[in-house]
Order: C-alpha cells, then structure tokens, then sequence
C-alpha cells in the first residue's frame, strides 16, 4: 500500500506546526545517541562556599574534545530578568573548542558573563546564560543542606534549577563561523553544539546546588537522589527573537518537516505491526496521558488545548485498547481515526509517538536534516514567467486567495528593535516605523509577485522581469525554492490580525525537543529541555524512551 505524504498547503498551516511535539527525530534525543559513546568528565569545579565561580565541563572521542566553561555570578535580585535586555545573569556559558588554557579562562572570564557586550574568539562556538529558578533554587539547597531530599510537587511544577534566556552560535560576537566546523562529522546535525551546552550545563546545576548545600552544613547535606536529578531538565526563556528564523531559513524548514512526514508516511506504509511494536507505542501513549498533569502554565490558550490533548489521548487509548493489533496497516488505521476524531494537537502527538519503535525508520532520516542552503541561493534567471506562475499557482494557492487590502490582513509588521537587534512585532496603524519593516511578510509579497507577473508574456524570462523589480528578489528566490522544496514554505500570513507568534516559536522548539509549553503572553514562553533524560555517566546505556519519564 501506498501512501501519500501530507499536503504541504495543510501541515504547514501554523495552526498545524504550533501542535507539533517533540519526537524522535529531535535535536536532543538525536544528539544524545549520538554522543553516548564520547568520554564525558569534570575538568574544574572551582566555585566559592556560596557557588560562585568557574567550572569546566567535557565530551572527549579521539583526538576531538569540546568543553563547556561556566561562570557563575553573584546578582542580586532586582537584576535577575529572562528579558533580552537583561544585563546580569546568575550564569553564562561557553563551549569552547578543545581544552581551554588558564589563559583561556581568564580571557573568557571578562568577556562570557557581559554577553553582547563581551567578545569571545573562533575558539568558542557557543554563548549562553542563565538564570536560577530562585524559588525552586533555593529550596533544593535548602533540603539538602538538611539532610532531606527536595519536594517533589515543588519541583515538577517547574522541572528545573535554571532555564537559559539565549543560546548563540554562528559568529555572534565573535564565536567561530559555520564554515570552520560544518564538516565535523559528529555535529553534521541541527544545532548539536547548542544541545551539548544546554545538556551539560544542566549537569552543572545539579553540582552547584549539592557544592552549595555540602558547604552550608557539611555535616548533614546530601546529594541530590540520581532519580531527582533525571527528572529535572533545562528551562529556557524564548520570545519573538526566535520566530523568523523559521522564515529565513526554508530549506531547513522543509528538511526538518519533511524527514518527520516521511517517517510518518513510512510507518502508515507498515503492513505487518509487531505486537512488541504496537505496545511500546501504547506505553508511550499511557505515560504521556500521565505527563500531562505536569504540564503547567497560566496561559489560558494554553491550557484550553492540554485539557483538549487530555481528553482526546484518553479517547485515542480507548479506540487503540479495543483494536485488533493483528489488522493489517494498523498504524495507518489509527492515524486515518486520528484526523477523523480528534484536534491537531493529539494528532500531531500520536504522530511522534508512532515514531518511537522505529529506529531503522528514523535514523537515516536524522541525517538528513541540515542544509547547506548556500546551494539554493541562486535564481534560475533563464526560467520564464510562465515557469514561475505555475509555481506560484500550485505551491502557494490558500496564499493567492488572501486580500492584503483589508486592515487585518495587513495588520501587523517586523522590524529589528534598535537597543537589542532582536526581531519585533508591531501594529501597523497604531505604532510608527512601519519603513523599516523586514522581508518576512513572505505571503504578501508572494501574492505581489503573482499580482506583478498578471500581465507579463509567459515567454519572458525572469532575469529580465528582475531588472524591473529588484525589490521581489526576495520571494521570486523563495518560489524557485520551493520547487524542490514543499515544506519550505509556511502557508499563512504571519502579518494578520489573528496571527499567533507562539506557533512559530513552539514549531521550531519541537524539533530542538522541547515539552511543557508555558505560553506568557501570545509573543513568548517557557519551556523544558532535557527532562527525564540520562545523566553524562549514564549516557552509554539509558532508555531511548526516557523523554515520557515524569516526576510522580
């Protein structure tokens, strides 16, 4: 049996790409694996009584090491904000290329805590900071320094010690360019020096509370429980900044969502399901009905669609108990059930979990996932007008049926904020710099293009219809992209009045890993990486389905 891979004009809906959920083709699921079999060891813990000071961490293999540099700062409270515009951090973080000298140290340790305003060298490769979720913080060091293990409803209402407000890569001030590493071949995948920092600085928490609780009464602390340990992760802080990466980058997009529609398309295509497949799938099904009640957040958006997840996962385990598991396709069947019965955000969680038996399905697909987009940069200037029509027509049709005359479909605009050079959204006709709007306002300015060609000879070429109109460069490129590339392309206007930022946001996440969404407003949200993953000494045997592990 043949099946189709999902339209691109369906799953690329926002609405659709803001239910998706982490999967095995996640960046830090992949990069665990990956990584299992590299040396892992602390090379300095220098912190005062207090935990402040500089630790070193490392992933050795070979000749090939990468070690994370940590320096942490005593702030004080007034000073402590998850905002971009912050300028103390409890923590910041580097991955530095190879073993860092003390000269090394010294020079990162006057430049990593300033961030922005420091300057860090080709040596590093990553730039981060962090702060302390105080509350939670404080009452780990607390019990432990008293003999006694934390509360564990304290810690699964937030599920970490820290949570990072930014992770940088690719030059940003002065850390090394793509090109020096990108042929590694052990982080050819999507963003792995990012994942390594943030796995290895969680690692880094769980040392500074037990150095802190050992030195507050060295006669009565203890360690925080292993078990603890495993179940809390990494918080992060993510805004606007975020968003139109997703936008700039579209043969990533479409090489992130295409190797997910694949191993999708792949497992309906299973005639004959191994009883032993189909249950590790219904016990996967069963622990994240469970984790579902540690999904916390305050955004009633948000928790309008956990109690729907909750209750269309308790229908979709109903329909899965009472099924034959000999039918043939039952994957296909189940899924078919899905898009029949049930909301996105269910349908695009059983999606990843039909992954999670297949690891012949979705490791070759892993590899897959980055882009060496500098190849699809080009414009094919000898193509005619008529070529480019019809791309328009059948990559873009809900796009071309958009009217941007009217004020909600034009109601929002992008620029760069001045202070911070990080991306913002604007209303259009209640803010002024509307001049300074960036190129991102993509179906707008496709629906131009179709608009501006109307009238154009078929037989024209496109380089001579651009010496016309330089200013559709842009989306002309974007359309010859798409071409080859279906999922490149969101299929909304991220410029309307009902445009929701957080979708953009959660998409990206998902795919970094991510769980718990905790929407703060309908810009920017809190999320956990790493929950329930293995610690670095028990990386060369650990449970690939450690990720519907919670705390209980």
């Amino acid at each position: 049996m043949q099946v189709k891979l999902r339209e691109p004009s369906i799953v690329m809906k926002l609405s659709k790409l803001g239910s998706f959920h982490q999967s095995k083709l996640s960046f830090l699921r992949s990069f665990l694996n990956e990584f299992k079999d590299w040396k892992y060891s602390r090379d300095l813990f220098d912190l005062d009584a207090n935990g402040f000071g500089r630790a070193v961490y490392s992933f050795q293999k070979n000749k090939r090491i990468y070690s994370l540099v940590c320096f942490a700062n005593k702030i004080q409270d007034e000073d402590r904000s998850d905002r971009v515009i912050a300028t103390k951090w409890d923590a910041a973080f580097t991955l530095h290329d190879g073993v860092p000298t003390k000269m090394d140290l010294d020079r990162l340790s006057n430049n990593v805590p300033k961030q922005e305003v420091g300057r860090v060298s080709y040596k590093e490769l990553t730039l981060s900071r962090a702060n302390k979720s105080l509350r939670v913080f404080e009452h780990v060091v607390e019990s432990l320094s008293n003999g006694s293990q934390p509360d564990k409803k304290i810690l699964s209402d937030v599920g970490y010690l820290y949570r990072t407000t930014a992770v940088y890569g690719s030059g940003k001030f002065g850390l090394a360019d793509r090109f020096r590493i990108k042929n590694r071949k052990e982080i050819n995948g999507p963003f792995r020096l990012e994942m390594m920092l943030v796995y290895l600085v969680r690692q880094f928490t769980f040392d500074q509370v037990n150095h802190i609780a050992k030195n507050k009464n060295p006669k009565k602390a203890v360690k925080l429980d292993t078990e603890i340990c495993r179940n809390l992760g990494i918080g992060n802080s993510t805004g606007l900044g975020m968003a139109p990466f997703i936008v700039n980058h579209p043969t990533l997009l479409n090489n992130w969502v295409y190797a997910r529609e694949t191993v999708l398309k792949k497992i309906r295509e299973i005639k004959n399901v191994k009883n032993e497949d189909i249950e590790l799938f219904k016990n996967c099904l069963i622990k994240s009905i469970k984790s579902i009640s540690f999904w916390n957040t305050q955004s009633e958006f948000q928790i309008k669609k956990i109690k729907q997840l909750k209750i269309d996962l308790d229908k979709s385990y109903k329909y899965i108990n009472n099924l034959d598991t000999k039918i043939d396709y039952i994957f296909n069947e189940i899924y078919i059930w899905a898009e029949n019965n049930l909301k996105d955000e269910c349908i695009e969680c059983l999606v990843s979990l039909m992954m999670e038996p297949y690891d012949e399905i979705v490791n070759p697909m892993i590899s897959k996932m980055s882009s060496d987009e500098d190849k699809y940069f080009d414009i094919p200037t000898d193509r005619t007008i008529e070529d480019l029509r019809n791309i328009l027509e059948i990559n873009y049709s809900n796009i071309l049926k958009i009217d941007f005359s009217t004020k909600e479909n034009n109601q929002n605009f992008w620029f760069i904020s001045k202070n911070k050079e990080e991306p913002r959204l604007a209303d259009r006709y209640l803010q002024n710099g509307s001049e300074l709007e960036q190129p991102l306002a993509i179906a707008r300015d496709v629906k131009k293009l179709y608009e501006k060609i109307s009238n154009v000879k078929n037989s024209s070429t496109v380089g001579t219809f651009l010496i016309e109109n330089n200013d559709l460069r842009h989306v002309v490129r974007r359309a010859f992209i798409i071409e080859k590339f279906p999922y490149a392309e969101i299929q909304d206007n991220i410029i309307g009045s009902n445009l929701m930022p957080i979708d953009m946001l959660r998409l990206k996440l998902s795919f970094f890993g991510a769980n718990k969404f905790d929407p703060r407003s309908d810009k920017w949200l809190r999320i956990c990486m790493f929950q329930g993953a293995p610690l670095p000494n028990e990386l060369n045997n650990f449970n690939d389905q450690w990720i519907y592990e919670s705390l209980n």
